[in-house]
């Protein structure tokens, strides 16, 4: 099965895509990961989105920002891959068309991301490298790691 993704601002989402970009996020960040959070945080108006799809399934999504939207660099968050989709490369797919995004539509090849930190190793497959020390989000460990493409 193939991926396809596609980018939208804020104000181009459907009500459908909406829908299932916030249904998508609760069942990942706050019911699989058993986490209280506020993820409606009042960045997603400024946020480009990322939905990818599998037969009018959204399975993927990510966020990103341009820099000083959210850190002083452009950045990815919110990257996501629904459970049952997780062992078919997705979230490769997925970083590498978020990356790829910044750097056409932002112009931009230094990326700065919070990543949880079991994660660190699928961010370095990409290049990202883990800067500063492990800290709680949420109560979850996070890193802070960086991506410099020339």
């Amino acid at each position: 099965m193939t991926i396809s993704f596609k980018i939208r601002k804020f104000s181009e989402l459907t009500t459908t895509e909406l829908y299932d970009m916030l249904r998508l996020r609760s069942e990942v960040f706050v019911v699989e990961q058993n986490c209280v959070y506020q993820d409606i945080d009042n960045k997603d108006q400024i946020a480009l989105h990322v939905l990818g799809y599998i037969d009018g399934e959204l399975v993927a999504y990510s966020r990103l920002f341009r820099k000083h939207d959210y850190f002083s660099r452009a950045s990815i968050g919110r990257v996501i891959v629904a459970q049952k989709y997780r062992d078919k490369q997705y979230g490769h797919a997925l970083i590498r068309f978020s990356i790829e995004t910044i750097a056409k539509l932002f112009e931009e090849t230094t990326i700065e991301i919070s990543a949880q930190k079991h994660l660190e190793n699928f961010y370095s497959h990409h290049g990202f490298i883990p800067i500063g020390e492990m800290y709680l989000e949420d109560n979850i460990p996070h890193i802070r790691m960086l991506l410099k493409k020339k």
